[in-house]
């Protein structure tokens, strides 16, 4: 009952809450953007090649790991490009006349942003082939023998999409992409800043030492850094004085269940999981799936790019492999090892 007093608001207002902070510690320009240089100052001069000539930017495909700001890129771009963006997600444009209610309503110059755009069914991907290329839409009208084609012409536009899974989308669409662009792991000292960032505009107030340990353990992975933040947060002002010293930090992510690597449970189940069950490796990601109750996407999407870059975990033709750091970093015994040690 007294959190019920105490905390008043419902679900989906503290949902809207979560979503306006995240929306708030969004960069709004390539200037407040920390970090992918390469990638902006590949941009940049794609925009302004595109304003020079009055022109609409080129079709953009963006790709990478979850939670490294393809997102808050294409939000970027059309800042920068002075556009409207409208946003949408491949499981959400079902029928070829989702996409063309989408289109129909865009204005010249709009950017129509389409995340897990490698999700999008194949016949509104065959749709959207005429509209990126010419833009024109091609509506059948009826069905049978009486049906017929109805083209229409549609404003000039930019998609940008956005995906964890390049190799998912068909050449044909990828193809029709001008700019394709993977965004990269961030370093330490570029989420620090991330961190100090998102700190001033809460108006957290965290000491230097403590922004390092939660860079460190932020998985390279802006969002990531700024959950964590968020969750050191709470636990600085319900048990101490609001101020995030390493002390604070420490305690809160050992709460977390974080370690030094920045790894959760479910990052240790796996790698636990492929020591103590296949002798470090190798093994199907089927298998793993099952066993760690995981889905398949879920354990190469978000659980392995971290691991393969920080070096635990390796993938080979047989399946995934657990690396020697693995070992050392769960204090297991690598038995591989013992046995080439005893036939020498």
């Amino acid at each position: 009952m007294i959190d019920r007093i105490v905390n008043s608001k419902s679900d989906n207002e503290l949902e809207n809450d979560d979503s306006l902070i995240e929306n708030t510690l969004r960069p709004k320009d390539f200037n407040s953007y920390i970090g992918q240089d390469r990638l902006k100052d590949n941009l940049k001069l794609a925009i302004a090649a595109a304003q020079k000539r009055n022109e609409q930017l080129d079709h953009v495909l963006l790709y990478g790991p979850p939670g490294l700001g393809k997102t808050t890129m294409a939000s970027v771009i059309a800042n920068e490009m002075n556009a409207q963006i409208r946003i949408t997600s491949g499981p959400a444009v079902e029928r070829p006349g989702d996409l063309a209610s989408l289109l129909t309503n865009l204005s010249d110059g709009d950017i129509l942003f389409i995340d897990e755009i490698h999700r999008l069914h194949r016949t509104v991907e065959e749709v959207l082939y005429t509209a990126m290329e010419d833009f024109k839409l091609d509506i059948m009208i009826g069905k049978g023998p009486s049906a017929r084609s109805l083209r229409l012409d549609l404003p000039h536009f930019t998609i940008i999409g956005a995906t964890t899974r390049s190799g998912a989308i068909a050449a044909p669409l990828r193809d029709r992409f001008g700019l394709v662009h993977r965004l990269d792991f961030y370093t330490i000292p570029q989420i620090e800043a991330i961190i100090n960032r998102a700190a001033k505009i809460l108006n957290v107030k965290i000491e230097s030492s403590a922004a390092n340990i939660l860079a460190v353990r932020s998985r390279l992975t802006p969002r990531i850094s700024n959950r964590l933040l968020k969750r050191v947060r709470d636990f600085a002002d319900i048990n101490g004085d609001g101020i995030i010293d390493s002390d604070t930090a420490y305690k809160a992510l050992e709460l977390l269940d974080i370690d030094e690597l920045g790894l959760d449970p479910t990052d240790r189940l796996l790698l636990a999981t492929i020591i103590d069950n296949y002798n470090g490796g190798p093994v199907g990601v089927e298998t793993l799936a099952a066993i760690t109750a995981e889905e398949r996407t879920t354990i190469e999407d978000m659980i392995e790019p971290y691991l393969l870059q920080i070096g635990l975990l390796e993938r080979t033709p047989r399946g995934r492999k657990v690396t020697s750091k693995s070992y050392i970093h769960l204090g297991k015994i690598n038995n591989q090892d013992n046995n080439q040690a005893s036939l020498i």
